[in-house]
């Protein structure tokens, strides 16, 4: 039997992946141009980067973090070179920007599929798609307020409402090293019952402690140092005018001192977008920060930059908590039904799409009974029946799909772009 030695478990998504269908697709395209618009209107341009780089892009965003140490996917490619694919977006960004020399300020957008090895939950994926945003080559805080605005509106025009704010500080390099110290001591003595996994992560870089979700390390996290009392006085100026410009912009936030992020390349404003219609332990929906030392990490010239990165699917699973973004039962304004065969239905449907309608055909020389179901069930809004008696008169037969009364009408062919604009809600070119 043809197919009786096929493994089943080879043709299928690989564990931590998952294909996005119609209708659910749609959700998916409506977030996509919802930010692109956005974005947009705010002045940033598209960017686009490999899926891989070489290896060391990323080991830029931190040694001592997860995302390299544990999650990453490496390869070799043929010619010997140390490979990876992306597991954030920020560092391509920052090596685009090294490579190419663009006049700053550099404000660019993307969208991009990001990989990373680790335990497959609702939301949290080992290829997951990403949003974000980047502006390199200027330090100001009333771009550190633009660049949250961006987000901020973008949930706001998704219509969420339970997406909050929390912001954070990072610091500078004259503050940074005085409280890491003083971090680094508390833990040690805190928790030097709390074992080896604990104090190693102490020595090799104290701030992600902050950020872990072992419970029995809470008590001591919680009674750590806040890098808010350790702030310079250009650091501490530098915050406080971001609170004010968010202020301004009546953006409500809350300052959450232990909010660090998840790559060592932060620097000065963090911040972190959480839904409270997910679950605690997975209510973040989109974060970033500032980075001021990453393109001279990676050999370009001091660069101050700041950007965000939002999960798309993470955002759609917010949305679904909060009733919104249904896929739209309405596909199609038009359904040609033809009952002539001789090349018509081409040539009016073809007619309908180029008048910037959404019409679709049935294929393979159905009966007029089985292109009818096939209208049914497309969800279209008008039938268009292509017939030889209306054909004499250069006519065509549209029935409303959605009328309980099935609604038909002769209209003249010359005429049914403008009269299916008018009567479907299409907007007339």
């Amino acid at each position: 039997m043809p197919g009786a030695d096929v493994n089943p478990d080879v043709y299928r998504a690989p564990v931590g992946t998952h294909d996005v269908l119609p209708p659910d697709s749609e959700r998916w395209m409506r977030v996509v141009a919802t930010f692109a618009d956005r974005a947009v209107r705010f002045g940033y341009g598209l960017v686009l980067t490999p899926v891989f780089e070489h290896v060391e892009v990323f080991q830029r965003v931190g040694a001592s973090t997860d995302v390299v140490r544990k999650e990453m996917y490496e390869l070799t490619d043929k010619g010997g070179r140390n490979l990876a694919l992306r597991p954030e977006g920020t560092a391509p960004v920052v090596r685009a920007f090294v490579q190419h020399h663009p006049a700053v300020p550099w404000k660019v957008w993307y969208l991009a599929p990001h990989f990373r090895y680790e335990r497959p939950q609702k939301g949290r994926y080992r290829q997951h798609w990403q949003l974000g945003a980047e502006v390199m080559g200027v330090d100001d805080p009333d771009v550190d307020v633009e660049v949250i605005a961006l987000a901020h509106g973008f949930y706001r025009d998704l219509g969420l409402t339970q997406v909050r704010l929390q912001i954070n500080s990072m610091g500078d390099a004259e503050s940074r090293p005085a409280y890491v110290a003083a971090l680094r001591d508390h833990l040690r003595t805190a928790g030097a019952g709390l074992g080896e996994e604990f104090l190693a992560r102490v020595d090799q870089n104290p701030l992600r402690v902050l950020d872990a979700k072992v419970p029995d390390w809470q008590p001591v996290i919680d009674a750590a140092p806040h890098l808010a009392d350790f702030l310079s006085p250009a650091a501490a100026e530098h915050f406080a005018r971001v609170r004010a410009g968010l202020d301004a912009l009546g953006i409500a936030h809350t300052v959450a001192p232990r909010l660090v992020r998840g790559f060592d390349y932060y620097t000065s404003t963090t911040f972190e977008f959480v839904s409270d219609a997910l679950d605690a332990a997975q209510n973040a929906v989109g974060g970033g920060g500032r980075y001021d030392q990453l393109a001279e990490d990676m050999g370009g010239p001091h660069t101050p930059s700041i950007g965000f990165g939002i999960g798309i699917e993470r955002v759609l699973i917010a949305a679904e908590a909060e009733g919104l973004l249904a896929p739209d039962p309405q596909r199609l304004d038009a359904f040609v039904v033809d009952g002539i065969g001789d090349g018509t239905a081409t040539a009016v449907v073809a007619a309908l799409r180029e008048g910037g309608l959404r019409a679709d055909r049935a294929y393979g020389g159905r009966s007029v009974k089985a292109q009818w179901k096939l209208a049914d069930r497309s969800g279209a809004r008008f039938g268009v029946m292509l017939g030889t008696r209306e054909a004499e008169r250069d006519a065509v037969a549209v029935k409303d799909l959605r009328s309980p009364e099935g609604d038909q009408r002769e209209i003249a062919r010359a005429d049914l772009v403008a009269w299916l604009h008018e009567h479907s809600g299409g907007d007339t070119p």
